[in-house]
Formats: structure tokens, sequence, C-alpha cells
């Protein structure tokens, strides 16, 4: 982790991400991403209406031109 913690806030953090990754719905997502078959140089979005879509890596982690803030 790059966040400066303190020890006791990081097994903290460390707990809640474990515990959010290993939720039902993130492990499906997971399973779903496996059959689907990842690449290199694309990402596998996940809309909001349940389907999912090949994109590429730096609109997909750039939320497609508009940033990561929420506004």
């Amino acid at each position: 982790m790059t966040q400066r913690l303190s020890p006791t806030a990081r097994r903290a953090k460390l707990a809640r991400d474990k515990a959010a990754a290993m939720t039902d719905h993130r492990r499906d997502r997971k399973a779903e991403n496996q059959r689907i078959g990842q690449s290199s140089d694309k990402d596998i979005h996940h809309k909001s209406d349940g389907t999912t879509e090949k994109v590429s890596v730096s609109n997909n982690r750039g939320n497609f031109g508009k940033g990561t803030k929420k506004e």
C-alpha cells in the first residue's frame, strides 16, 4: 500500500479490503472475468445494467475521460 497509515489503520484497511473482495458480488465478477478472458491491452468494463464489454485500459481506468472525481 502506498498510503501512509498507522499500523492500526493499515490492519483495519486490509481487513475491510479483503471483506469487500470476498463478497458474493465481487466473487461473481472475478469468475466472469476469468470466463471472458483478460488481455494485456484491454479491461473488462462492468456496466450498471449488468453487462460487460472489453474497453481500453486508459478508458476504463480514467472513467472514460471524466476523471475519477465525484461532482
